[in-house]
């Protein structure tokens, strides 16, 4: 497998369409929605993993200052577990301090444990909980990660004296 990242572009949608309704059959985008977010170039941010011409994970984040919000993840059962979620993601955070954003927030679906443990692993801390905000009644979970907070922390650790 030779994934590459790459910026989404409207050809994409229709690939990201499908593996969009495939994983999130209850609640996927409809291509309108990817349409309109891919048009927004100002606020938005969007890539694909794509691998021998597949489209097989996608991500997009949305900034108006001072926040930077995670619209969308997803990676092809097939390719999960070899940290291209955690690569996305840590893209996102990346972006959204380079646009100086102060806070990324997103939210998941409460009955989603391996992305609720992802984004806790990244810093993420769960601010609020919102009852049946998804079809179907299932909860979702609003997560933070403070940026001005995890630059401190960086730097910190940078500034320690090693043994």
């Amino acid at each position: 497998m030779s994934v590459e990242l790459r910026p989404m572009t409207s050809a994409d949608i229709s690939e990201v369409h499908q593996l969009e309704t495939r994983l999130f059959p209850e609640d996927a985008w409809p291509v309108a929605a990817f349409e309109s977010e891919l048009a927004q170039h100002e606020t938005r941010n969007y890539w694909v993993y794509e691998d021998q011409g597949k489209v097989v994970g996608y991500a997009g984040l949305c900034t108006v200052l001072p926040i930077s919000d995670v619209q969308t993840i997803a990676i092809d059962p097939a390719y999960q577990g070899q940290g291209l979620g955690r690569k996305l993601m840590n893209l996102l955070i990346d972006t959204a301090r380079e646009s100086k954003a102060l806070d990324v927030m997103l939210e998941v679906r409460f009955d989603n444990p391996t992305a609720i443990a992802l984004y806790e692993s990244l810093g993420f801390t769960t601010i609020h909980r919102r009852a049946r905000y998804y079809k179907g009644g299932v909860d979702a979970l609003i997560m933070r990660l403070q940026l001005d907070a995890l630059q401190e922390e960086r730097t910190q650790e940078k500034e320690e004296p090693t043994a």
